[in-house]
């Protein structure tokens, strides 16, 4: 083999992997994902939403059912709305609850959808009146901190 066809084959190997590169860092940061799938649009209001993102996945059951399609501050209330676009396949009750979770420790932030009895179905335009905030491991690091202290300074008396 001449050293150009080796050269040759060395660029090809070298493009190829950063084409892989690239594609496994869209995936990642879920801009791969396309927001004009068919569906509808529901809203839920949050006191915290964490570290939730646009695009990022709704599931119920462990089951990717839609996306985050965008998060705004309600004026009046304070809270932040998350629109979710679900896809047209799946129904939920309009009881349903919204919670904002995480995979495991330091993983994705999501929402999760937990369905409820009510016969009637949410429709496009609706709003979740049940939901759950994200948990602020933080504000629990603090408050565990600040009892611990508290209870040791009450010992001490």
């Amino acid at each position: 083999m001449s050293r150009a066809t080796i050269d040759v084959w060395v660029g090809i190997f070298v493009a190829i992997g950063l084409g892989a590169m690239v594609f496994l860092s869209l995936k990642a940061g879920n801009l791969l994902t396309t927001s004009n799938a068919p569906g509808y649009r529901v809203e839920a209001a949050f006191d915290n939403i964490g570290g939730l993102k646009t695009r990022a996945p709704v599931k119920a059951a462990g089951v990717t059912v839609g996306r985050v399609e965008s998060i705004t501050l309600d004026p009046v209330t304070y809270q932040a709305v998350a629109t979710l676009r679900i896809e047209r396949q799946y129904e939920f009750t309009r009881d349903t609850i919204a919670s904002i979770l995480t995979s495991g420790l330091l993983g994705e932030v999501y929402v999760g959808l937990d369905v409820g009895g009510d016969e009637e179905m949410l429709a496009d335009g609706h709003r979740i009146s049940k939901t759950q905030s994200a948990i602020v491991l933080e504000k629990l690091v603090g408050q565990f901190m600040l009892n611990q202290a508290s209870s040791l300074a009450g010992e001490t008396k």
